[in-house]
């Protein structure tokens, strides 16, 4: 290759993502608890729009995603206007760090945060700034203290991934009132809709102009596989991010079975309550095989051993019995795995084979 051709810089300092796995090698049968998935899969009301959808492929999605943005705007009392649409929200987070953060600039985020907020750093040639957490639980005054002149993005996932800790509306509030002028803070809040009650910081996003929120239909809404995000914030923010996404980032089929998904709250409501009765069950079965995890607000439990050789040989273990988890070495918890938290059956198979490993059955 000739060496007067080269990417920007930071891009090779970006390490291709790692997804959860979704199969074993000589297994048939497998059980995925890799990815955070809703295991019970989208609504029949959203099933119902994607098949609808299917007999307009030919047919250009619209520009300004308008349907989808009022439907969120009506479930969730905010301003469509103020509302952008994504693929995930995974873009949204790129899209703010492609125009505000670039070569010179720093970019916030905690050291067990979502590996994204690196990635689009480095790719919009900003510095990723690794703050420390206290107990894998977010720590204000640590990022308050990171905060410098050069800092114009950061990133707080509440509740967090891989850890499931989330911190408080005041909290946030402190966080957002201290940051320096230039800072945007961004409340990523892909497992927001796990928590009763809990408006992702909504309204942090309408009491100020430095706050904005986003959101994702690929986890409680269980459409993963059409990857659809939304953010909301203040008006200039939205403007200048719709300046720089394509005009056609997510399709027909997307928009609809995404404002379907939305518009049935009995159904999300279902979701998360049973997620919320199995989540307490699956970490008290593991706490009593000396398994311990930090209180998850999310569809996940960040299972805890003793040491790195034992989680991998735990891993080790689960796969040989079909059940597939994620190991989050990559996030600095080499000693922890994450464990989606599934149907009761998936909860009730992987306590018993931790049980199985804890007792000795190696």
């Amino acid at each position: 290759m000739s060496t007067t051709i080269a990417p920007q810089p930071g891009i090779m300092e970006i390490a291709l993502y790692q997804g959860g796995a979704s199969h074993v090698e000589g297994v048939s049968e497998v059980v995925k608890l890799s990815s955070n998935e809703n295991p019970f899969g989208p609504s029949e009301a959203a099933t119902e729009a994607f098949r609808r959808a299917s007999y307009e492929l030919h047919r250009y999605p619209s520009t300004d995603h308008a349907a989808l943005r009022r439907a969120i705007g009506e479930v969730h009392g905010l301003d469509p206007e103020r509302i952008i649409c994504g693929v995930g929200s995974d873009e949204i987070i790129h899209f703010l760090c492609q125009c505000y953060a670039g070569p010179g600039d720093e970019v916030i985020h905690t050291e067990h945060g979502f590996a994204m907020y690196r990635i689009s750093a480095l790719a919009a040639g900003a510095a990723p700034v690794e703050v420390s957490e206290r107990d894998r639980v977010t720590d204000v005054d640590a990022i308050l203290a990171a905060c410098t002149p050069r800092t114009k993005l950061v990133f707080i996932a509440n509740p967090n991934n891989p850890t499931g800790t989330m911190i408080g509306g005041n909290e946030l509030a402190r966080l957002a009132a201290g940051l320096p002028e230039q800072a945007i803070l961004v409340l990523d809040g892909a497992y927001a809709e796990y928590v009763e009650g809990y408006d992702g910081g909504a309204a942090l996003v309408d009491m100020r102009q430095n706050v904005v929120m986003t959101r994702t239909f690929s986890k409680l809404y269980g459409l993963g596989g059409l990857r659809v995000g939304w953010g909301y914030g203040p008006k200039e923010i939205i403007d200048v991010l719709n300046r720089i996404r394509g005009p056609f980032n997510l399709s027909n089929a997307a928009l609809a079975t995404a404002e379907a998904a939305v518009r049935d709250q009995a159904y999300a409501s279902k979701c998360r309550s049973e997620n919320s009765r199995l989540r307490a069950w699956l970490a008290e079965a593991l706490a009593e095989h000396g398994v311990p995890s930090d209180t998850s607000t999310a569809n996940f439990i960040l299972a805890r051993f003793a040491s790195q050789s034992e989680a991998e040989a735990c891993d080790d273990y689960l796969k040989k019995q079909g059940l597939i988890v994620r190991r989050v070495a990559g996030y600095k918890l080499p000693n922890c795995l994450r464990i989606t938290i599934g149907d009761e059956a998936s909860c009730r198979r992987v306590a018993h084979a931790i049980g199985q490993f804890k007792g000795g059955a190696r």
